[in-house]
């Protein structure tokens, strides 16, 4: 498996024993993967994930509370995501969604390492290749926007706004997505509702961040690693 980072995921299944089976699964990962949660009521599960601190998710479908596919749509903040279910007519729905992958109970250990070497590759690549451009959908035209041009963006529930030096744009997509296809070293998550450009800072405190002669605050959970980001600049 490439990458050396850790990446942590989450559960989400409304059977204990299918949790269970995916624990198993992560066992064989455990240099690269770590479980930071488990949950059979999703609304649960919304505290952690509203932090933006997930990189995957395993999520069933068919919940008596809430549909996996339903959940997911409410999620401001979406990780990657893998559905797992008993039923193969969801995929398509699945897939609409952008789900990393889709997989139908009972997991067998194969397929369940075939849908995490596709993660870590994407993610090992992501490490590898900085993006000079990043493509978005938005007004119902692609666009290719050099990340230099990027002011900042802010999750706008389940649409972000990407501000730029020349305009605004308004696409169906989540903080946590395009965050990783941002280059790491020119940008920073600073708020559960915003990543900015650090290059467009124009002065911080210990407390906010003044771009584009607006003030965005630091958020509490964020300000350790933000201020000492910036200090390393």
């Amino acid at each position: 498996m490439p990458g050396k980072k850790k990446y942590t995921c989450l559960i989400i299944d409304d059977e204990p024993l299918a949790i269970k089976v995916i624990q198993e699964h992560l066992e064989n990962l455990s240099d690269h993967i770590e479980c930071v949660g488990t949950y059979t009521k999703p609304i649960e599960a919304m505290p952690l994930l509203n932090k933006g601190a997930i990189d995957i998710l395993f999520l069933d479908i068919n919940m008596p509370s809430i549909s996996g596919i339903e959940f997911l749509k409410a999620i401001p903040n979406q990780p990657y995501v893998i559905f797992t279910t008993a039923y193969r007519e969801f995929a398509v729905d699945a897939f609409d969604l952008n789900a990393l992958d889709y997989l139908v109970k009972p997991i067998s250990t194969g397929r369940f390492l075939k849908a995490m070497n596709k993660f870590l590759s994407m993610e090992q690549t992501q490490l590898q290749k900085p993006k000079e451009f990043i493509h978005i959908k938005a007004d119902k035209k692609n666009y290719k926007i050099s990340t230099e041009t990027i002011l900042y963006i802010e999750s706008l529930d389940n649409y972000i706004k990407v501000k730029t030096t020349t305009n605004s744009l308004i696409c169906y997509e989540s903080l946590a997505c395009i965050e990783k296809e941002l280059p790491a070293e020119m940008f920073l998550r600073i708020h559960r509702s915003f990543i900015i450009n650090i290059n467009q800072i124009d002065h911080y405190t210990s407390s906010y961040i003044m771009l584009d002669d607006r003030q965005f605050n630091i958020g509490r959970n964020y300000k350790e690693h933000v201020l000492s980001s910036l200090e390393k600049q």
